[in-house]
């Protein structure tokens, strides 16, 4: 099969939106594979670190990216044939990732893996450019948000359910801090595609959001072949 009619679902949106769960329920919903894009920034901003090299170092971030090993398997996340799953998950490695996204040299060094993800029987691909950068050809676009507020409120939760330490007042921050990098950046900022769909999701369940972009996708196809 050419790669390019292999279908992809890409959902884009803001930090702490529930992309992440939703998107990966969609793929095992549909057999799809995932492509969790901000692990990868993620994974940067943690070999970045381990190698002493400042964030805010674009080229050498970049040229650091290039040298890395990342895999996904059954969930979990491997640099250079290690788990990293949970170094990657924290409050500050979420920072880092938020912080060499900015940069242009690194952006362009990972398109070429991202687009290595788009197997056959198709792929679920959620961040902040998939719609609008990394496959504009998406069969279907998701632009998948919530309130800052609630945005908060979640990730609060989600770090107290693992009894890390949270502040919510500093939660908020940070997501208003991140919102303002990420859509401000001269670089694939983050922004809706002009033909995804809006999708927030401050009242619904995930499951509601699932289901909502399963209908969407099946709506495509049907049209498709008619």
């Amino acid at each position: 099969m050419n790669n390019s009619n292999i279908p992809v679902i890409a959902v884009d949106g803001p930090s702490a939106s529930g992309k992440g769960t939703v998107a990966q329920l969609v793929a095992d919903a549909l057999g799809f594979s995932y492509l969790d894009s901000g692990a990868l920034y993620r994974v940067v901003a943690f070999a970045a670190k381990q190698d002493d090299i400042a964030w805010s170092d674009a080229e050498a971030v970049a040229t650091c990216a290039k040298t890395l090993d990342i895999q996904f398997k059954n969930d979990q996340v491997y640099l250079n044939g290690n788990d990293i799953s949970e170094q990657i998950r924290t409050e500050e490695m979420g920072q880092g990732a938020s912080q060499v996204a900015v940069h242009a040299p690194l952006r362009a060094a990972l398109v070429d893996l991202q687009h290595h993800f788009r197997k056959a029987p198709g792929l679920v691909a959620d961040g902040r450019d998939m719609g609008t950068v990394i496959f504009p050809d998406a069969e279907l676009k998701i632009f998948l948000t919530a309130s800052t507020p609630t945005r908060a409120e979640r990730r609060y939760k989600q770090l107290i359910g693992k009894s890390l330490p949270a502040n919510y007042d500093d939660i908020l921050l940070d997501l208003q801090e991140r919102d303002a990098r990420d859509k401000g950046r001269a670089s694939a900022p983050l922004m809706m595609a002009a033909d995804a769909m809006l999708l927030e999701t401050d009242h619904l369940t995930i499951t509601e959001a699932v289901n909502t972009i399963l209908k969407n996708y099946e709506h495509k196809k049907l049209n498709k072949k008619s």
